[in-house]
């Protein structure tokens, strides 16, 4: 049969491409595999070529266009991953803004508890979420660095010493000068209850987070009291990483979440049973609501209350501290030796 000069490339090409996959194609898994064939078989047929294909030379090289596309597309996204983690790298080592530091030391008194080490690190971070997380004001809040860095700080103290993703799934967050209302939908088991609710903040699981002014800033200068509604707001991304809001964050292991489900399930149930007695908590008694809300709730105790957290729940705070890879016990403690994490 003649082929076209198109044509001709296009087989030569493929027979080529062909043994290459054989060592490539063994990185990827079948079903992108099959996806990526579904490819090559609509581009063969868009560019009139799939009877050539499948008389002349068979289904190999609807395979091989197949796999071309996986490899390309693997570069792609290889390729952008590297250039991201570079960025990174070079704003975690860029200087810090003199102003932005004064917004942090003026503001989040529990930044100057933290040695050298973790301050540097702390503004490294800082710097990365700015550059690629978007604030906006809502209620005619004008944005400003202060707001900015306030928040950014606070969230990412929960990153600290960690390998983290910069809560990949946020991409904005929204921020009122106040408490604001905001549509509440619920369901008693009979009907849909719709009404309205006052709210501090509130973390969308693929979504935002938005939060208020006034209490990120009240949440942030009191650092006893075990209330934070930044860190219980991005704790709250933290847990919904893997898809689901259930106070299980990702672990560094399988193993660990058998023992992360036996010690936070004991302490919730601990802490529905103390709520419903009314009796005394070192930890908020909103967690009780539900998993996912006692994650956010310990999270905070944790960071602002560590001396309770340790006398009172030292299992749980053992969990927490291996999780976040800090002891803020040291914090206010100074001259302690920091064990390896």
């Amino acid at each position: 049969m003649n082929y076209s000069p198109k044509q001709h490339l296009l087989r030569q090409n493929v027979i080529v491409l062909w043994f290459n996959f054989q060592e490539v194609g063994r990185c990827w898994t079948r079903g992108l595999f099959w996806c990526m064939m579904c490819v090559g078989f609509a581009y063969a047929s868009k560019q009139g070529l799939a009877d050539t294909f499948w008389k002349e030379i068979g289904v190999i090289p609807a395979i091989i266009v197949s796999a071309v596309a996986v490899v390309v597309l693997a570069a792609i996204v290889v390729a952008r991953r590297r250039a991201r983690d570079a960025r990174r790298d070079k704003l975690m080592r860029a200087p810090f803004p003199d102003d932005w530091k004064v917004h942090i030391e003026k503001n989040i008194p529990l930044y100057n508890h933290l040695p050298d080490d973790l301050k540097e690190q702390l503004c490294g971070l800082v710097n990365v979420f700015c550059a690629e997380k978007t604030f906006k004001g809502c209620q005619d809040l004008e944005m400003t660095d202060e707001i900015r860095v306030t928040i950014a700080a606070q969230a990412c103290m929960l990153l600290l010493n960690r390998k983290t993703k910069f809560f990949k799934k946020l991409k904005t967050i929204y921020v009122y000068p106040h408490t604001y209302v905001a549509k509440q939908t619920s369901y008693d088991g009979v009907m849909v209850i719709e009404g309205r609710s006052v709210r501090l903040g509130e973390s969308w699981q693929n979504g935002p987070v938005v939060l208020a002014w006034d209490s990120v800033m009240g949440g942030a200068r009191n650092i006893h009291d075990g209330r934070n509604v930044v860190m219980h707001e991005f704790s709250h991304q933290l847990d919904q990483e893997d898809g689901a809001a259930d106070g299980a964050p990702i672990l560094d292991s399988r193993s660990s979440y058998i023992t992360w489900a036996g010690v936070l399930s004991a302490e919730y149930e601990a802490l529905c049973t103390k709520t419903r007695e009314h009796r005394r908590s070192a930890m908020n008694k909103y967690g009780a609501t539900n998993p996912a809300e006692f994650f956010a709730v310990i999270t905070e105790a944790f960071f602002e209350k560590p001396k309770q957290m340790q006398r009172k729940h030292p299992e749980l705070y053992d969990e927490l501290k291996s999780y976040y890879k800090v002891d803020p016990i040291e914090w206010v403690q100074p001259g302690s030796r920091r064990p390896k994490l």
